[in-house]
C-alpha cells in the first residue's frame, strides 16, 4: 500500500508515523510537503501527524488547515481514501472542516505526556477492524490542547452514529464525554489525539497501536 504522511513546517512526529507506517506496509511512506497541490498518484492512505504546526499560532491546526495540500486531501477524503490525523493532526482535521468539533487547551491547563487507557468504541470501521468492542488498550498522549469539544447536539449525532472510535478510561484533559478519537459520517476520516504510532511493538511497551494500521493495510491491500 503507498501511503503518505503530510509534512507542516514545525511537524515534530512525521518521522514518527513514517517509521510505523513503513514497519507495517513494507515501504516507505511519501513525505508530502505542505505546499504541494497533489498527492502522490495511488495513494492509499494519507497521514497527518503530530506536533505544533506553525507553532501552534493563531490556533493549533488553523493555518495548517489552509495549506495547499488540505485542498487535495479533502478532495480525496471526499471520494473515499482513508485518512488518518493524530494529536496535531487531529486539530487540522478539524479547522478544514473534515470533522466536527475543535479542540481546546486541556481542562488543567498542563501539558499532557504519557500513557492513558482508552475503550474502543467501535470495531466495526476500517481503522478499528482489528479491535474488539469495548476493549481497552494503552496508547500514549502528549498534548496541551487535546480537549475535545463540540455542543450538544453535535456530540448526541456524533455518538447516535457510532462516529465516536475511541474513549478515554479515565478524564485526561476534559474532553467532552472523554473523547479520544473522532470519525466523519463516511467513516473513512479518524482524527484521534493519543499517538498510536509510537506503541507499534515490544520495545514501546506494547503494540495495541499497530492493529490500527494493520487494519487499514488490510482494507486497502
Amino acid at each position: 500500500m503507498k501511503t503518505a504522511v503530510i509534512v507542516f513546517p514545525g511537524s515534530n512526529c512525521d518521522r514518527d508515523i513514517a517509521v510505523a507506517l513503513e514497519a507495517v506496509t513494507g515501504r516507505k511512506p511519501a513525505m508530502v510537503w505542505h505546499r504541494e497541490s497533489e498527492l502522490p498518484e495511488g495513494t492509499g492512505l494519507v497521514a497527518l501527524p503530530g506536533g505544533f504546526s506553525y507553532g501552534d499560532y493563531l490556533r493549533s491546526g488553523a493555518m495548517a488547515a489552509r495549506s495547499p495540500i488540505m485542498r487535495a486531501v479533502s478532495d480525496a477524503a471526499a471520494k473515499g481514501l482513508p485518512v488518518l490525523g493524530i494529536c496535531n493532526g487531529f486539530q487540522v482535521l478539524t479547522e478544514a472542516g473534515l470533522l466536527p468539533g475543535a479542540l481546546m487547551r486541556n481542562a488543567g491547563l498542563n501539558f499532557v505526556c504519557r500513557n492513558v487507557a482508552l475503550t474502543v468504541e467501535n470495531a466495526q470501521t476500517a481503522f478499528t477492524s482489528r479491535y474488539a468492542a469495548g476493549e481497552r488498550i494503552l496508547i500514549p498522549v502528549a498534548h496541551h490542547d487535546g480537549n475535545y469539544f463540540a455542543d450538544a447536539a453535535t456530540l448526541d449525532r456524533i455518538e447516535g452514529e457510532g462516529r465516536v472510535a475511541f474513549r478515554y478510561a479515565e478524564n485526561v484533559n476534559g474532553s467532552a464525554r472523554n473523547i479520544a478519537g473522532v470519525l466523519n459520517d463516511a467513516g473513512n476520516v479518524l482524527g484521534m489525539m493519543p499517538h498510536p504510532e509510537r506503541r507499534i511493538e515490544a520495545a514501546h511497551g506494547g503494540d495495541e497501536g499497530r492493529r490500527l494500521f494493520e487494519g487499514l493495510l488490510e482494507l486497502v491491500a
